[in-house]
């Protein structure tokens, strides 16, 4: 059976995915209203992101999620963690359809199935197997983040003239976090590896600052879910090609990666941009980079 540890572990994931889910969307409302946002002036953003009591208490929403998060990879495998965290996207998806006053559309409420779907499936692959920690080789690891690195920073440079602010900040804004939560891993592990702490605090500062300037542009549940399907399928994945933790063999094995796909899935279905007729809203101008 799993160990207490680990279901200790996985109810404080849902519980960070929860809160930072929720988070998301004050953030989301306290930075449309503020002036443009910009990585070119990145103290005059801070200073008017540090200025607004609402983003304030959205930001230490998130940070409050992100202290479960740590509390919840010290004690279950990366892969499992990441999976619970995906399906949070389906809070975020409620919250902001019934913020705007409109109901789920049928591929949102198709992601929300899939995002529970994939809990579901999750839950059964535990059922008389052990979930075991990977560890992994230094390497590959610095490989792995720094491939990711590049992406996000290609996306923040290009990628907005071919997708939009809101796309390419919410996607970029993913990885970096995904840098963060892979590094939170790595930390949590003690000895040597403590030493990935500042990658840690790189990749969540990057990520939060291009989720502010995506938010000017785009819908909470566009960019927020965007980030939060980069955020949790990229340590999903590195967790057994880097991190080296093991599937369960047999049929627990194939229903284990049935959840990852799903929950991954739904992430993919919650995140697409809403038609202004769904969202009930007019387009946001993008804002600059």
């Amino acid at each position: 059976m799993v160990s207490g540890e680990t279901v200790v572990g996985l109810v404080l994931a849902f519980l960070s995915a929860v809160l930072i889910n929720v988070a998301y969307l004050r953030e989301h409302d306290a930075a449309v209203g503020l002036p443009a946002l910009s990585l070119r002036r990145p103290l005059q953003s801070a200073r008017l992101l540090l200025g607004d009591r609402s983003w304030l208490l959205g930001f230490g929403m998130e940070s409050g999620g992100f202290l479960l998060y740590v509390a919840a990879v010290a004690l279950a495998p990366l892969s499992l963690v990441q999976s619970i965290a995906a399906g949070g996207i389906g809070v975020l998806a409620f919250a902001s359809a019934r913020l705007a006053r409109r109901p789920l559309a049928p591929v949102e409420v198709a992601g929300v199935l899939l995002s529970v779907l994939g809990l579901v499936a999750l839950a059964v692959s535990l059922v008389g197997g052990k979930a075991k920690e990977g560890n992994g080789e230094i390497g590959p690891i610095l490989l792995w983040l720094g491939i990711t690195a590049a992406l996000a920073i290609a996306l923040v440079i290009v990628g907005r003239r071919r997708w939009g602010a809101a796309v390419a900040n919410g996607v970029a804004g993913g990885l970096f976090f995904s840098i963060g939560d892979i590094s939170t891993k790595l930390a949590t592990q003690g000895g040597a590896r403590v030493a990935f702490a500042p990658l840690l605090l790189l990749g969540y500062a990057a990520g939060t600052a291009l989720l502010q300037i995506g938010y000017q542009a785009g819908a909470a549940l566009t960019v927020a879910g965007l980030a939060t399907l980069a955020t949790n399928a990229l340590p999903i994945a590195a967790a057994t090609v880097v991190l080296d933790e093991p599937l369960p063999g047999g049929a627990l094995g194939a229903i284990r990666v049935v959840a990852f796909v799903a929950v991954v899935m739904g992430a993919v279905l919650l995140a697409r941009q809403p038609s202004p007729k769904e969202s009930g809203r007019a387009p946001l101008a993008e804002s600059s980079p």
